[in-house]
């Protein structure tokens, strides 16, 4: 029986059944003569979940908490903004759900995300590639306000169901498949509900383990997913203070990662997930021991067009 994603949910059946349970899988290779040898690192696969994505965690509880509250009934259309892998989400939970989904996506998106955006039937509205994500919310906030009946405004950047997903499901799995060993946790940061939510539930159960935040180093970077909280609109919920150290990812070494993961461990994923890897080796080696976990957020099958990304693969 698969977990329900809160205690006062039923568990769910078909592919919304599968959402969760990812695995958490050791590296090795990839860490020689880069992690003293008595340090564990381990890597949670979020590419796993049937939407690819940690996204289909939030988007999910994000569906159900609109479900409870009586905002979200059959034949609703949904609006959000999204990069692309929340949209994906919300297209699949969608489907299976009986709902439309209209989604603010940065018209530079790559193609790999509208394919599967619109394989799903999501509803393209294409914002300013200059303004990123930014855009994207603002063109959101303005349709909501101009059609308030036309909508349910799921806004995951303000959406407290976002951070409880992971409070609910991605803490208490790593707290389980590490047997409470995990000494480390570290995440990167785009709507942070991922880090915020996992990061309470593990203190809940250890209030010695260190929580470090990833965000890029720069305003202008090419990890995609991820905010530079200085500069951008800073979610509702993002907590500052929540992070025992947060570190600043620099581009080119987080995608070089992404490219030694995927030819010294057999692990195809995306910019995120690189710059993640960079935090995790960035705390263990400054360890003599300890157990690192860190999370991947999705898969690299949807970066393949990306030539930054995976050069000469």
């Amino acid at each position: 029986m698969v977990r329900p994603l809160s205690a006062d949910t039923a568990p769910l059946s078909g592919v919304l059944g599968r959402i969760g349970n990812t695995p958490l899988v050791r590296l090795s290779r990839v860490l020689q003569g880069r992690v003293p040898e008595g340090v564990e690192v381990w890597a949670k696969l979020e590419s796993h979940n049937p939407g690819g994505s940690v996204k289909d965690r939030a988007a999910l509880s994000m569906v159900l908490d609109a479900e409870r509250r009586g905002v979200l009934e059959s034949g609703s259309t949904l609006l959000d903004a999204s990069s692309g892998n929340t949209g994906i989400a919300y297209g699949l939970i969608a489907a299976a759900r009986g709902y439309e989904v209209v989604l603010c996506l940065p018209k530079n998106a790559n193609a790999e995300r509208k394919a599967m955006l619109r394989a799903f039937g999501v509803q393209i509205v294409e914002t300013d590639p200059l303004e990123g994500s930014d855009g994207a919310i603002l063109h959101a906030r303005r349709l909501v306000a101009e059609h308030p009946d036309r909508y349910v405004y799921l806004d995951q950047y303000n959406n407290p169901a976002n951070w409880r997903a992971h409070l609910d499901t991605t803490g208490p799995e790593i707290w389980r498949q590490t047997h409470g060993r995990i000494t480390h946790f570290v995440a990167c940061l785009g709507t942070s509900g991922t880090f915020t939510g996992t990061t309470r539930y593990l203190r809940s159960q250890s209030p010695d383990i260190r929580c470090v935040s990833i965000q890029p180093d720069s305003p202008f970077h090419g990890l995609e997913g991820l905010k530079h909280m200085e500069t951008a609109i800073q979610p509702g919920f993002y907590d500052a203070g929540l992070a025992d150290a947060d570190l600043g990812a620099p581009t080119e070494e987080s995608l070089q990662l992404v490219r030694d993961l995927a030819r010294m461990e057999g692990i195809l994923v995306g910019p995120s997930s690189g710059a993640a890897l960079w935090g995790a080796i960035e705390v263990a080696r400054e360890l003599s021991d300890g157990v690192v976990v860190t999370l991947f957020p999705d898969g690299g099958e949807r970066y393949l067009s990306e030539s930054h990304v995976f050069g000469g693969t």
